[in-house]
């Protein structure tokens, strides 16, 4: 398959690949590049690996999703196609590591969240902005408090508010902090996972991730539906779209108060 907004390369005598988002400087998952990226993540799954890298081109990991394709009669199928992604890199057959520098926003959040680890380095910012939107971020909010805690998930997910690099490593949310992202897989790799065997990784993914499996086949399905059954119908949901892609501020239904 030829990609337009992702690059997928073996690497290490095919015992690695690295599945990149290539449409800097945001990398926005708009439907076509979930939908590359599920083919990808397809791909590595008939193969024998030890490990598959996810980065991104450019200064940012990802802004996020499309807004444009979160409008009331767009955004079933991208929620749907996002979620589905999202449970082809659950069932990986290698450790996914997320390879995250500058931003990582909303469905690029969640993108990350769904890899085993999450590498990054100081230019690092995590956030779930879903909420000043009008919407909330169904993936994030059943990953993050498995990932994080309760309490540093609820602040992300309903303030909307980013953490850096070392607040979240502090937190467990990052595995590793480093100087040079390039330098820490090229180690890491090397060391702890090139030498294992690729038959018994993937089995020890399927028990590693065990604790996110009722996620995935209950819980997301469920968050799913409350965001397109329930808050979809809701005027301040689209209020809140709208008023994004047209460069203004939301007016909600119920102003919030003014600032003193």
């Amino acid at each position: 398959m030829n990609f337009e907004k992702i690059r997928l390369e073996f690497t290490h005598e095919e015992r690695a690949a690295r599945i990149t988002l290539a449409a800097p400087k945001a990398n926005i998952l708009d439907r076509l590049m979930i939908r590359e990226l599920d083919a990808a993540f397809s791909q590595c799954a008939s193969h024998e690996l030890n490990a598959i890298i996810l980065d991104a081109e450019g200064p940012h990991f990802s802004f996020g999703a499309s807004v444009q394709e979160h409008l009331p009669h767009r955004i079933a199928g991208t929620l749907q196609a996002l979620h589905a992604l999202l449970r082809r890199i659950f069932e990986a057959p290698a450790p996914v590591i997320a390879a995250v520098r500058g931003q990582c926003l909303g469905g690029g959040f969640e993108l990350a969240l769904t890899c085993d680890l999450i590498i990054c380095d100081h230019t690092a910012l995590f956030a779930s902005p879903e909420i000043k939107l009008g919407v909330f971020a169904p993936a994030a909010s059943a990953l993050l408090p498995v990932r994080c805690g309760q309490a540093l998930a609820s602040r992300l997910l309903l303030t909307g508010t980013p953490i850096g690099a070392e607040e979240a490593t502090r937190f467990g949310l990052v595995a590793m902090l480093a100087d040079d992202i390039d330098v820490q897989l090229g180690e890491l790799l090397k060391s702890d996972f090139l030498s294992l065997s690729p038959s018994s990784l993937k089995f020890a993914c399927r028990a590693v991730r065990h604790p996110l499996r009722r996620i995935f086949e209950q819980d997301l399905p469920e968050l799913e539906q409350l965001y397109l059954r329930d808050l979809m119908t809701t005027a301040d949901a689209e209020e809140g779209i709208r008023a994004f892609l047209e460069k203004r501020a939301p007016r909600w239904n119920k102003p919030a108060l003014a600032e003193k």
